[in-house]
């Protein structure tokens, strides 16, 4: 096979991608052997025509390991299930009513990020973060709906400490539970108890 044949063939391969790294590999190295790397690359291919992709996954990994037992710098592959992972037809049913739960997160979401905008009025400028909770939302709401434990549980509650910046949402949600007062958010960030 002629050389530009081969450099073709490996810009092909490699999806033209011009990046530095590659999948986590560096993309700098010369190829110092074009020819070989063809002939590697024709091999994966035909593999996969007359085994299939099951077997070309098995053999890639398998080269994966080889190559790490090898002090070979190859990049761990962080796309594979979890050992715990199961299939989604297997899950056991969501506990509560997704739909409620979604609406009641946005509502959230929203007094926390107008509870953080009024403490950026210019008399008070304290502010504070929104993005921390609006991110986690789902995560605190799953806990405190269905898996943390109130001090009157039988075997007692659960001591959950939460990332300082979710606070607005913490607050949002004793507001929506009426635990604090529109006053008692009017006072967020600036030590008014």
């Amino acid at each position: 096979m002629p050389i530009d044949a081969l450099k073709e063939r490996l810009d092909v391969a490699a999806g033209e991608d011009t990046s530095h790294i590659l999948s986590g590999l560096t993309n700098q190295l010369p190829d110092r052997d074009p020819e070989e790397t063809a002939e590697w690359l024709e091999s994966l291919d035909a593999l996969i025509q007359e085994q299939g992709t099951e077997r070309a996954q098995y053999i890639m990994r398998s080269l994966l390991q080889r190559a790490g037992a090898q002090s070979v710098g190859v990049p761990m592959v962080t796309t594979t299930d979890y050992v715990n992972t199961i299939p989604v037809d297997q899950e056991a049913p969501f506990p509560g009513d997704e739909e409620i739960e979604r609406k009641y997160r946005a509502w959230l979401r929203w007094n926390a990020a107008v509870m953080v905008h009024r403490a950026q009025r210019a008399d008070i400028g304290v502010g504070g973060h929104i993005s921390t909770y609006a991110g986690a939302a789902t995560l605190y709401e799953v806990g405190f709906n269905h898996f943390f434990r109130g001090k009157d549980h039988p075997s007692g509650g659960d001591q959950v400490f939460f990332q300082g910046h979710a606070s607005p949402g913490m607050y949002a949600r004793a507001f929506m539970e009426g635990r604090l007062s529109e006053e008692d958010l009017d006072g967020f960030r600036q030590e008014k108890s």
